[in-house]
Formats: structure tokens, C-alpha cells, sequence
């Protein structure tokens, strides 16, 4: 049977270092949900413009194109 000096999941500090693990997973997903959250405001507002002039359209398709892909890139 392995006793606490033996394995470094279990002793005097683990409990510390596995909460601060804990919470900066938690801080990197909270992160990449504001990220995402953020890209998607973005994407909404592109998609409600309407314009009927060809180059700013162009330019709407290809940030939202860019958007997308940031999107992806986060899931």
C-alpha cells in the first residue's frame, strides 16, 4: 500500500496545488467564453448590416468569414 510520502497526489500541500490548478482552468475556460461570447456580438452585429453596395458587402463577408474561424479556433 503506497503511503502519502509515496504518492504526490496525497500529503501536505496537495490539496493547495490541485485548487490552484482548479482555478486557473476555471480561468482559462471563463476566458475563452468571454472570448467567445464577444466573437459571437460580433458576428450578430455583421449579419443585421444590410448594404446594398457591392465592396463594403465584401468586406462584411470577409470579417465574418474571419469571425467564424476565431470561433472555430476557440472550440
Amino acid at each position: 500500500m503506497a503511503t502519502a510520502m509515496q504518492n504526490p497526489d496525497f500529503g501536505p500541500g496537495s490539496g493547495a496545488i490541485n485548487e490552484e490548478k482548479r482555478r486557473l482552468t476555471e480561468f482559462a475556460r471563463a476566458e475563452r467564453e468571454r472570448q467567445k461570447q464577444a466573437l459571437n456580438l460580433q458576428r450578430s452585429n455583421i449579419l443585421s448590416q444590410k448594404t446594398s453596395n457591392p465592396a463594403r458587402r465584401s468586406a462584411l463577408l470577409a470579417a465574418l468569414e474571419q469571425i467564424e474561424g476565431q470561433i472555430q479556433a476557440i472550440n
